[in-house]
Order: C-alpha cells, then sequence, then structure tokens
C-alpha cells in the first residue's frame, strides 16, 4: 500500500501542547478536568450586520440536544489587530525572543493542499496565501504552514514572523492528479471499450487514497488543536477541493471510505471547537484548459451511434463519466466537498470567486470579536455520537453564529507522545503548546557559530526575571531545550541548577535584577524552532519561549558571519549561572539579552567572519552603520582586516565594536554590520535595538 504522505505525522510535531489562553475581558473559570465541559464560541450580529458587543451572561441560553444547559463559563472575546512596528519592511523578527507579554492573537493554521491543486494552478495558491499573510496577519497572530503532500520540510512551526510563513508558501507545489473525467476520455479515446455502459477510473484507487490522506491531515490538525481553549482556532484550507465523487457509490469502490474520512474531519473540527474556511484558489472557473482538452481528444474519436447503439451521444457521454457534463459534475463535487467541510464546522467556503479580501476580512473579524461561553454536558459518557448544540439569545432581531454540535470520542485514550521523559511531565507539557507559558518571565537569543565538523554552535542565552523565582534554598530550576527541525525532528537536552548553590548576597542580586544561563548545542545546518522552558519546582511557575532559527552551513560557505553577541555595563548586574569557556577567549563581559539600552550605558557587539576563500592574498571590508526609524544613518564606522591574519589557511576574524548609545537621541535603531571580500563575497547581520529616555 501507497505510504502516507510525510506531512500527517509532522503535524503532531507541529501541532500540540495544551494552552490555558487568556481572554480580554474576564477569565474563564477553572473547571475540574479539561475533557468535562464544553466550549462554544459565538458570533452575535444585529440586524444591520453590525457586532454586538454589550450581551451578558444572562443573556445567552445553550441547549444540548433540546434540552437546556447552565452556562458555567462566560467571556467576551476581543483581539486587537495589531500592525507590529519593525524598522524596515519584510525584516526578520527581534533576534531576542521573549514571554514577557502574554500571548493575546488570533491562531491560524493554513493547510495548502498540494494532492488536491493542479500544478499549473499552485502560484494561484501562493498569492492567496501570501495575500492573506501580508494584508491580514496581524503582528500578535500566531500561524502554522503546513503542506498537505510532499515533503514536511516544506511546513513551517507556528510563528508570527511573516518572512518565514511567506518561505514555506513560496515552496509549496501542486501535485493534483489529471481529473477522472481526462483519465476517461483518454481511456475511451484510446478504444476502451463501453459494452457494459461504463468507463472505470484508472487513477480510482489513488484518487481515492489522497482524499483520504487530506481528510486524515484535516483530522490530526483539528485534535491538536482541542487542546487550546479560550479563543478561536481556524483551519485555512486552500484546496480544490476532493476530486472524488462519494456520490457515486456503485462506479467509485473508495466513496465510502472517503465519506468517513469527511465525517472524522467535521467530528474533530466540532469536538475541538475548530472552523474550517476552505479558499477554492480556482476562482471564477470556465474548466478552459480542461475544457480543451476534452475537445482536442473528441476531435481525435468522435462517439458515434457504434459506441452506444441504445443512447443518445449525450447520454452515453453521462453515463461513462466522459465529456463536458462529466468535468462539470466534477467542479460541483469539488466544491461540495470544501462548502461541507467549511459549513459544518461554522466556517464557510470561498468558492467562484476571484477577489479573496472580503473571504478574509470576514475571516479575522469572525476570529477577532465573539463570545465564548462553557458548560459541562448533561452526560461524561464516551458514547461516540453526535450532540446537538443551540445557541439562543433573550434579545430579538440578533443572529447567532456558533458550532452546531460535537462528537465525543468513544475511548478516553489520550496523546501518548510523552516527549522526553527526562523532563517532567509538567514541563514537556508547556513545551508542547504552541503558545509561551508565562509563569516565569524569560528572553532568550541564540547565536549561531562554526561548529566542529558540518554542524553549528549554537550559543543560547536565556535570563529570567528574578521577581518570579521561589529563591529557596530547596529551590531547583530544571531547564530543557528542544530544537525542532523542519522535517519533525527533535533534539532534547536537559539540565537543573540548584539555587543552594549560589551564595546569599547573589541571590539578593538575582531577586533584583535576574538569573542568565549560557548554553551550546551543536547542530546541523537547516530552519529550527527553538523552545526553552524552565520550571521552578519551589514554587510551581513555569515559563517558555520559542525562537526561529536559521543555521547556516558555515563550514561550506566561503564566506559567513557568526550570529550578534551584545554585551554592556548593565548586563554584569543579571547573575551569570553558568559561564561559556569558548567565549571568554575575546569577550570578557557575559552576552546580554537586552536591547534597551539607558544612555549612560556602554555597548559593544562581537561577531566573527568565517573565511574560507582560500590562500589568495585579500581584504576584507568590514562596515558597521546605525540608522534611525527614519533610516538616516546615524553612525558609521569601516575596518579592514587582512588574509594575513589567517596565515593562508581558512579562519575567523572577530570584530568589535562600540555602539556610541550615548550620543543617539531615545529611540529605535537598526544596526547592520556587514563585512566584504575583495575576492567577491559578503555577509552580514542585523538587529534593532533602543535607546531609552532619561528615568
Amino acid at each position: 500500500m501507497k505510504a502516507l504522505p510525510r506531512s500527517i505525522p509532522a503535524v503532531i510535531v507541529v501541532l500540540g501542547g495544551v494552552l490555558c489562553a487568556s481572554v480580554a475581558s474576564q477569565e474563564l473559570p477553572t473547571f475540574k478536568a479539561e475533557v468535562e465541559y464544553v466550549e462554544v464560541d459565538a458570533l452575535v450580529t444585529d440586524q444591520s450586520g453590525a457586532l454586538v458587543r454589550d450581551l451578558k451572561k444572562e443573556d445567552f441560553q445553550i441547549f444540548e440536544d433540546g434540552k437546556s444547559q447552565s452556562i458555567a463559563g462566560f467571556a467576551f472575546i476581543e483581539i486587537p489587530v495589531e500592525t507590529g512596528d519593525r524598522l524596515s519592511a519584510g525584516s526578520r523578527q527581534p533576534d531576542v525572543a521573549t514571554n514577557e507579554q502574554p500571548f493575546a492573537g488570533r491562531v491560524y493554521v493554513l493547510i495548502l493542499d498540494a494532492l488536491h491543486t493542479a500544478p499549473e494552478r499552485a502560484p494561484r495558491v501562493k498569492r492567496a496565501a501570501q495575500q492573506f499573510i501580508d494584508k491580514y496577519l496581524a503582528a500578535n497572530d500566531l500561524m502554522a504552514v503546513l503542506h498537505n503532500g510532499g515533503s514536511s520540510a516544506g511546513s513551517q512551526e507556528f510563528t508570527s514572523d511573516k518572512r518565514l510563513l511567506s518561505a514555506a508558501v513560496d515552496r509549496f507545489m501542486g501535485q493534483k492528479l489529471v481529473s477522472a473525467t481526462l483519465a476517461r476520455n483518454e481511456q475511451f479515446y484510446a478504444g476502451a471499450s463501453v459494452a457494459n455502459g461504463t468507463i472505470e477510473d484508472p487513477l480510482d484507487a489513488e484518487r481515492g487514497f489522497n482524499a483520504r490522506a487530506t481528510t486524515r491531515v484535516l483530522t490530526e490538525v483539528a485534535d491538536k488543536l482541542s487542546a487550546i481553549r479560550g479563543r478561536r482556532k481556524s483551519i485555512l484550507f486552500v484546496s480544490e477541493g476532493l476530486d472524488y465523487d462519494i456520490t457515486d457509490v456503485m462506479n467509485n469502490r473508495s466513496a465510502g471510505i472517503v465519506l468517513d474520512g469527511i465525517r472524522d474531519a467535521i467530528a474533530a473540527a466540532t469536538r475541538s471547537n475548530v472552523s474550517i474556511y476552505a479558499i477554492d484558489p480556482r476562482g471564477l472557473t470556465t474548466l478552459g484548459d480542461d475544457t480543451i482538452e476534452v475537445g482536442m481528444f473528441a476531435d481525435q474519436r468522435p462517439i458515434t451511434a457504434q459506441d452506444t447503439p441504445d443512447a443518445t451521444p449525450e447520454a452515453m457521454q453521462r453515463q461513462t463519466g466522459i465529456g463536458m457534463s462529466s468535468l462539470r459534475n466534477e467542479l460541483q463535487v469539488s466544491q461540495d466537498s470544501l462548502r461541507t467541510l467549511s459549513d459544518e464546522t461554522n466556517g464557510f467556503a470561498a468558492v467562484n470567486a476571484n477577489d479573496f479580501n472580503a473571504a478574509f476580512e470576514r475571516i479575522v473579524s469572525a476570529n477577532s470579536s465573539y463570545y465564548v461561553l462553557a458548560y459541562y454536558p448533561p452526560s461524561g459518557k464516551r458514547d461516540g455520537k453526535f450532540h446537538r448544540i443551540e445557541v439562543r439569545t433573550s434579545r430579538p432581531g440578533l443572529t447567532i453564529r456558533a458550532r452546531r454540535g460535537y462528537v465525543v470520542p468513544k475511548s478516553n485514550a489520550k496523546d501518548q507522545r510523552t516527549g522526553n521523559n527526562d523532563v517532567s511531565p509538567q514541563l514537556m507539557r508547556a513545551l508542547t503548546s504552541i503558545v509561551p507559558a508565562t509563569g516565569l518571565k524569560m528572553r532568550l537569543y541564540a547565536a549561531p557559530f562554526l561548529g566542529t565538523g558540518a554542524n553549528a554552535s549554537v550559543l543560547l542565552g536565556l535570563e529570567l526575571r528574578g521577581a518570579d523565582l521561589a529563591l529557596a534554598d530547596n529551590s531547583r530550576l530544571d531547564l530543557a531545550y528542544v530544537s525542532l527541525d523542519s522535517s519533525g525532528e527533535t533534539r532534547t537536552d536537559k539540565e537543573s541548577f540548584t539555587l543552594k548553590q549560589l551564595p546569599p548576597d547573589a541571590k539578593a542580586r538575582i531577586k533584583q535584577t535576574g538569573i542568565r544561563f549560557l548554553k551550546r548545542l551543536n547542530l546541523p545546518p537547516g530552519r529550527y524552532q527553538l523552545r526553552v522552558g524552565v520550571y521552578d519546582t519551589a514554587n510551581g511557575a513555569i515559563g517558555t519561549v520559542m525562537y526561529d532559527l536559521d543555521v547556516p552551513a558555515f563550514s561550506k560557505l566561503p564566506f559567513s558571519m557568526s550570529g550578534l553577541l551584545v554585551t554592556s555595563r548593565e548586563a554584569v548586574s543579571t547573575v551569570t549561572a553558568r559561564g561559556d569557556p569558548e567565549l571568554q577567549k575575546f569577550l570578557k563581559l557575559p552576552p546580554a539579552a537586552l536591547r534597551t539600552f539607558p544612555k549612560n550605558d556602554e555597548v559593544a557587539v562581537v561577531t566573527e567572519i568565517y573565511d574560507r576563500t582560500g590562500t589568495t592574498p585579500h581584504t576584507v571590508d568590514v562596515t558597521t552603520t546605525v540608522k534611525s526609524r527614519e533610516g538616516k544613518v546615524v553612525f558609521e564606522h569601516n575596518d579592514q582586516r587582512s588574509s594575513d591574519e589567517l596565515k593562508g589557511a581558512n579562519g575567523a576574524y572577530v570584530h568589535g565594536i562600540g555602539l556610541p548609545v550615548g550620543e543617539l537621541p531615545p529611540g529605535s535603531y537598526l544596526l547592520t554590520i556587514e563585512a566584504r571580500s575583495r575576492l567577491g563575497q559578503s555577509a552580514s547581520r542585523q538587529m534593532e535595538f533602543t535607546v531609552a529616555a532619561a528615568p
């Protein structure tokens, strides 16, 4: 049997964990067990279509299977649309990640359906997906990109970095099979017999397999999103629809299996309170290319009375599944699959439209302002049945859009994936969440350096706020470092730090200024999402933070630059729990995650420039510039290095530069360090920083 696309198991890695999401106006109550209550989000509009924001808990009634239920939890969610504050358009995320602000955005999974997109129409998929990312994804949102079909390396973990999301979209390639009508046409016009009144689709088995694989992806994604509570979750399903006619069970052998798959996807989405929004990239279609191809076949062998003695040629086309009527039926079937998946999950399908702006605006609006209601179901039995939900309001003239029901799973089986057994369950659950835990506030930076062999040596710097730590003699901090690559493979490191190792004066300093941990990871070149978590065993507090990282192939590049390290006089005040011996060779002060500096601070930036261009003598020009938000150069420094320093061998120039923060007005700035070899190679790094106003 054909193997499932690799993207399916990657879903389990891309989407996972437990999220206790904060809400804008009122917190949902703490329930005895997460699986014991049902959550319903409701979008309420008046007769003019305007959102109604002033309803109270008492204005709602919830019914399950026709019986009134007591509303145990209620909140109105209003998520702002943040536009971001980048110094340059298209620039990457800041080089320091933090969980200091709780997540307050929308959650999207963008599924690009390669199995049901014709290769020639892949550019339309990319344009539609890119349009949403560019115009409608806010800075406070999280999105994951998943390719249904092909290698999972094309997908992207949850991030708010539009640069990474756009790159994942750009890797999309359509893989849709030729339509069933064209496949039958080819059979007929090649001389296939129609004595029994039918022509079989030669690709029926593979077509059915692809349809079932797609519904499994939707099911997996919806199941993993069930852990997110307190806010809407949306799947943006960009697809030409399932090209399998489930209504023709006599001629399509996989119709029952595909239908079960659609039911499974809808059940998972309703159970997890996930809405599916289907986007058909074909837009307003006349089936032009396929129509031309059908006509070309017909010219080769016209249908005659000898082919169909008991019916007209038109009737024979309908019966055998060839010709234009069959092609139109395929279009209808595929669009109906998109409508069914969307309508049954409280979403909608954007079909027969060339302009997706209105659809995208509706999606953002539906995910930005809504009510969340929760209730205990009347029965805790896992009966596998569909339970109908109806939400009403006592205020007349209002329209409510809410999910219409949910399916209770038959078993109580939970995800058996527990992660690394050496990491505490509490911390592992937090690390598998798509949203950072904020019990311990922290900042994280990652700087890749040339390592041993093909691997890079990635220096992580983690800084924790001291006020969040118990700092008792029996306190232990458990730290876990998870690196997740683009194929879904994870690497986990852990360590523990006991605070009784510190003298009393150090504990006082930690309470005031925080504590820093330095850690080295040896990673092969590639794209990673780093997830770092800390668990304070004394007070049970947990903090996690995620960091998107590109690790260059330093050992293969002729000319490259390491990550940037920043240190300052202010950085010394933070206690460094564990130093890094390699850094001490060229950096006397500890590297810091600070990117906001007082005017009286002394700041230095250090990087390594790797030169592997051979024995030809040459010069390397290093230019450091600082630009204001308006793009004006406010600082520039030029330096020259000679290959003579490397004595004719491959090596590294250590480049350090002081930032004149005392001479800069308060505001935000963009630092760029660019190295150019006069043999033609170049490399650069950028960093945003802020000069604080005087207190």
